[in-house]
């Protein structure tokens, strides 16, 4: 895919709007869309890496209540020519074409391979790759089925948003502040897995999010590994010029 001229490409995800209460999330949700306007510009393509929200469901003819600062923005970018795509989170799996209808976005359920101006890129949220977490790969797998996903938009959305929402806060909970420690190379699920990769498959760059903590560690040889952190804490998006990746970090400018 070719990038024109003076544009670029953008990753950014992990703002988990919604948590953990409306005013906090309201500031970060201004925050993000205040770089995106920044970018729209320059930006060619821009890839949401997931976990836009804490959580996400939509009902057959409901969405949920809020986030239209964000939404209004994406469909702005997308209006003026720029191309979204969005990877499924595992907080907001539960997509049923809203954002492919309304938003013109390309939604993916698994990674992505890429060309980028002769650069080869893996690029998704990240969650269920490598080894261990193996629990969390079971239920990834019932949150998926269609079946499940009918039974729980049988529930009146006041009830099923509510419960949704409570297990989402205790799984924020158990996760604690161990997402911001880096626990090595031979520790990190998704450095195994690019490396893993690399042995049957050559990218330039794996690109992901779910981390939570920005990142940009050689995997291989001219082969990186770019996590895009998150938007709770660090403000972190990564940026591909034709030529070169870097990880970036947003800083708004105070009126």
């Amino acid at each position: 895919m070719q990038i024109p001229p003076s544009k670029k490409v953008y990753f950014l995800g992990d703002f988990h709007l919604g948590a953990p209460d409306y005013e906090t999330s309201l500031a970060r949700e201004k925050r993000v869309v205040a770089f995106l306007e920044s970018i729209r510009n320059d930006a060619a393509i821009i890839f949401i890496m997931g976990d836009l929200f804490d959580f996400w469901f939509e009902y057959k003819t409901v969405v949920p209540k809020g986030y239209v600062r964000i939404l209004g923005k994406l469909a702005e970018l997308s209006d003026n020519g720029i191309i979204l795509h969005f990877f499924v989170g595992n907080h907001d799996m539960w997509m049923r074409g809203y954002f492919e209808k309304e938003l013109k976005m390309l939604v993916h359920y698994e990674p992505i391979s890429i060309d980028l101006e002769g650069k080869k890129f893996q690029i998704g949220h990240g969650d269920g790759l490598g080894p261990g977490d193996h629990r969390y790969k079971f239920l990834k797998k019932v949150f998926r089925n269609k079946i499940a996903q009918t039974c729980f938009g049988a529930i009146p959305p006041s009830w099923g948003m509510g419960l949704a929402n409570y297990f989402s806060r205790k799984s924020r909970a158990a996760t604690g502040t161990s997402d911001k420690d880096f626990l090595g190379e031979d520790n990190e699920w998704l450095i195994i897995h690019c490396k893993e990769t690399l042995k049957k498959t050559h990218y330039d760059y794996f690109v992901f999010g779910h981390r939570h903590l920005p990142l940009d560690i050689v995997v291989g040889e001219n082969s990186r590994y770019i996590n895009t952190g998150d938007w709770i804490n660090y403000n972190s998006y990564a940026v591909f010029d034709g030529h070169n990746m870097a990880l970036r970090y947003f800083k708004e400018e105070k009126p």
